[in-house]
C-alpha cells in the first residue's frame, strides 16, 4: 500500500520534484562556486605576513579584525537565521526589497566563504616554511610566492574539503524555505500539504537529496583522480630511465 502511494504521488507531482531539486543544485553550485573564491580572498588576505611598523601594520589589523568578526559571526549562527535577518531584515531596516533567488545565493555564499576561509588558511599554514623562504630567496614577494608556489599546492589539498562544503550546501539549502525559495523542501512540504500525505513526498525528496550528494561525492572523487594523475608511471632524465619491475627482474637474472 505505501509503495503504491509513493508511486502515485512521485507520478502525479515529478515536475515538481524535478523543478525542486534543479533549483537545490542550482542555489548550490552557484554558491558553493562565489563562496569558494570568497574563502580563497579572506584565507589569503588573514596570511599575509604583518609588518612591524608602519602604516601597513594598522591596516592589516583592521582588515583582520573585521574578517575574523566576520567569518566568527557566520560559523556561529544558523543559516535559517542568517536568511531570515538577511532577507527580511533588509527590507525592514533599509527598505530594500531584495530578490529571494538572490538572497538564496547570497547567504549561502557568504556562509559558505566563512567556512572556506578558514579551510584555505589552514591549507597555507600546512605549506613547509623552507617553501616561502625558498621563494623569497629567489626574489618573490607575498603575492608571487601565493601565486605560483603556495596556491597549486593548497588548491589541490582543499578539493575534498571544497566537495565536502558543496554536499552539505545541497542539505542545507532546504533552510530556504523560510524565505519562500522553492527548491527542493519547500516543494516537498508544498506537495505534502495539498494532499495531506507526508511520508510519501518526503521519502521521495530524501532519495533525491541522497541521488543528489552521492552524484556530487563520486564526481568529485574522480576529478581528484583526475588531478593527481596516474599512480604508475616512469620518472626519465636526460641521464636515466628508472626501469618497470620486469625490466629489473630480467637484468637480474642476466
Amino acid at each position: 500500500m505505501t509503495l503504491k502511494l509513493i508511486y502515485k504521488i512521485l507520478v502525479e507531482n515529478w515536475p515538481m520534484f524535478i523543478r525542486g531539486a534543479g533549483m537545490t543544485l542550482y542555489i548550490s553550485l552557484i554558491a558553493t562556486t562565489i563562496g569558494w573564491i570568497i574563502g580563497l580572498i579572506v584565507g589569503v588576505v588573514r596570511t599575509i605576513p604583518i609588518p612591524e611598523r608602519g602604516f601597513k601594520k594598522g591596516l592589516l589589523k583592521v582588515i583582520n579584525a573585521l574578517l575574523s568578526a566576520y567569518i566568527e559571526f557566520f560559523r556561529g549562527t544558523p543559516m535559517m537565521v542568517q536568511a531570515m535577518v538577511i532577507y527580511y531584515g533588509s527590507a525592514e531596516a533599509f527598505g530594500l526589497s531584495m530578490d529571494k533567488y538572490f538572497a538564496a545565493i547570497l547567504i549561502v555564499s557568504i556562509n559558505t566563504g566563512a567556512y572556506m576561509s578558514e579551510v584555505v588558511r589552514g591549507g597555507i599554514i600546512s605549506i613547509d616554511k623552507g617553501q616561502f623562504e625558498a621563494a623569497h630567496a629567489l626574489g618573490m614577494n607575498h603575492f608571487q610566492t601565493m601565486t605560483n608556489v603556495v596556491m597549486p599546492q593548497v588548491i589541490r589539498n582543499i578539493l575534498p574539503a571544497t566537495g565536502n562544503e558543496f554536499v552539505i550546501n545541497i542539505k542545507d539549502t532546504s533552510v530556504l524555505n523560510v524565505i519562500s525559495v522553492s527548491e527542493l523542501y519547500f516543494v516537498t512540504k508544498s506537495i505534502a500539504g495539498n494532499s495531506f500525505i507526508f511520508y510519501p513526498p518526503f521519502f521521495i525528496a530524501c532519495i533525491l537529496y541522497f541521488v543528489m550528494t552521492f552524484t556530487v561525492t563520486r564526481i568529485l572523487r574522480l576529478f581528484e583522480k583526475k588531478i593527481d594523475g596516474p599512480e604508475n608511471f616512469i620518472l626519465a632524465g636526460n641521464q636515466m630511465q628508472v626501469a618497470k619491475p620486469e625490466s629489473m627482474i630480467r637484468m637480474k637474472n642476466r
